[in-house]
């Protein structure tokens, strides 16, 4: 399969001559979800799915046999709930956690983030309202969304306690609006490394698309494997185009998964 294979020409996206998928059962379809197949809210909690996602999600995991994974830096407890009733195969916690197929006991690939370390990164949000902090069990993240002005205070605090631990325990994040705290070693380009050799995802093409500075290195992992990356909102390093937003993903999923319907 080859570039020449994919078409998407009138979706609101860039380059347009690469896309449409023209036989899923050759492809596995990553998707990252917050900014990407999501719009990002307010606060984590404020999600919504919109109106027909889960069954376009549902009827491409069923085209492409099992081979559609979600990639989150939520936990896989928070995507079930959020996609609820249905369960896929996901990466969840920024690599923490795999399931490469729904339904299976999930692999644990590092420990939860240190207790106590979460209270005093929590105790960041005490810079004032708007600051909120998020429990991800494998890590913690600080919004500011709601304090767009605290961004450099909030990145400093996060900074100065995270000097205190030993080098190479921990690693932060930064992302929109959000930095992020998590055990170093693990990310979602190696769990994505090892997500393509397993079960309905081995032999298959990659297809990824995610929104954020996290996702970047993932872009790379799936250049070197001979898939397609595609960013949202932005041009990020080694993608094949880039889509404006989670609105244009979704409609782009739903034509592929009705053109597909006509391939099997």
């Amino acid at each position: 399969m080859t570039l020449a294979d994919f078409d998407i020409a009138d979706i609101d996206m860039e380059p347009a001559g690469v896309s449409v998928v023209p036989d899923l059962r050759k492809c596995a379809i990553l998707l990252d979800i917050d900014g990407t197949i999501l719009d990002l809210a307010p606060s984590p909690q404020q999600v919504w799915v919109p109106t027909g996602l889960r069954q376009t999600l549902a009827r491409l995991d069923e085209l492409t046999g099992g081979a559609l994974a979600l990639v989150s830096g939520r936990s896989l407890g928070d995507i079930d709930l959020i996609f609820s009733p249905l369960e896929f195969a996901a990466i969840g916690g920024h690599g923490a956690e795999l399931r490469p197929v729904a339904g299976a006991e999930p692999t644990r690939r590092a420990a939860p983030l240190d207790a106590a370390l979460k209270r005093k990164l929590a105790g960041i949000s005490e810079l004032g309202p708007g600051i909120l902090a998020e429990d991800k069990g494998y890590s913690l993240a600080l919004h500011y969304r709601l304090a767009p002005e605290k961004a450099e205070a909030v990145h400093a605090a996060v900074a100065r306690i995270c000097a205190d631990i030993p080098p190479g325990t921990v690693e932060i994040l930064p992302g929109k609006l959000v930095v992020e705290v998590k055990p170093a070693g693990v990310n979602k380009a190696t769990a994505v490394s090892e997500l393509v050799g397993c079960g309905p995802f081995a032999g298959r093409r990659p297809v990824f698309i995610g929104d954020d500075i996290t996702d970047e290195p993932v872009f790379g992992v799936i250049a070197q494997l001979g898939g397609l990356g595609f960013s949202v909102g932005y041009i990020a390093p080694d993608v094949n185009g880039h889509f404006d937003k989670p609105e244009s993903v979704r409609a782009w999923l739903a034509r592929i998964v009705h053109r597909g319907q006509d391939t099997v």
